[in-house]
């Protein structure tokens, strides 16, 4: 019996010592990395690990928000989610992602932008109505969205701003308006707001 229990004993500790090497990624290898190089002093390696380790958080982000794009609406076909990072050059930088949807000519594509210094400008600029240029305002699962739709043209997008994080666009053509909506209300704000 006591064979058994240390037998059970030397598997358990076997699992968890070679479950926490699994665990060991390339953010933790890097910030041991930059530790390493600022023990020795040298800084600009520090710099470069730590906004490598940066750029992965942000793909890791991307990746797990990509989850939370809905899923079609009936008569609908989605694509599968996309995301991309962006350094400060671009647009202040920020991790988007994007997922397209389609049904016969109709296409819908809703991209969300986070982690952007330009975040809280953009925000102000869509919740005032000085700069609706064309659009109106109206809430949507009680968040307020800037809506722009030419009828002519069965196109349109609506723009907001959650939690002063995100950037949600809800583009499309050859749809309705009301379809636009109706995406834009699938996207499920509070686990956005969670994240």
């Amino acid at each position: 019996m006591k064979k058994i229990l240390r037998n059970i004993t030397y598997v358990s500790l076997s699992a968890v010592l070679l479950s926490s090497t699994v665990m060991a990624d390339e953010v933790t290898d890097t910030m041991k990395e930059a530790m390493e190089a600022y023990e020795k002093g040298d800084y600009v390696q520090v710099k470069d690990d730590l906004t490598y380790v940066l750029e992965l958080l942000k793909q890791k982000k991307g990746d797990s928000l990509k989850t939370l794009l809905p899923a079609a609406l009936d008569g609908w076909k989605a694509e599968d989610a996309t995301s991309e990072t962006a350094g400060s050059g671009m647009l202040g930088g920020g991790t988007n992602i994007s997922r397209i949807y389609k049904k016969d000519k109709s296409k819908i594509t809703i991209s969300v932008v986070t982690d952007s210094p330009l975040m809280q400008s953009i925000g102000m600029m869509i919740s005032n109505p000085m700069f609706s240029s064309g659009g109106k305002l109206k809430r949507i699962n009680r968040e307020k969205a800037m809506i722009k739709y030419n009828e002519k043209q069965k196109s349109g997008e609506i723009s907001l701003v959650l939690d002063k994080r995100y950037m949600i666009t809800v583009k499309g053509r050859e749809v309705t308006e009301e379809e636009l909506v109706e995406y834009t209300k699938a996207i499920d704000f509070k686990k956005l707001k969670a994240q």
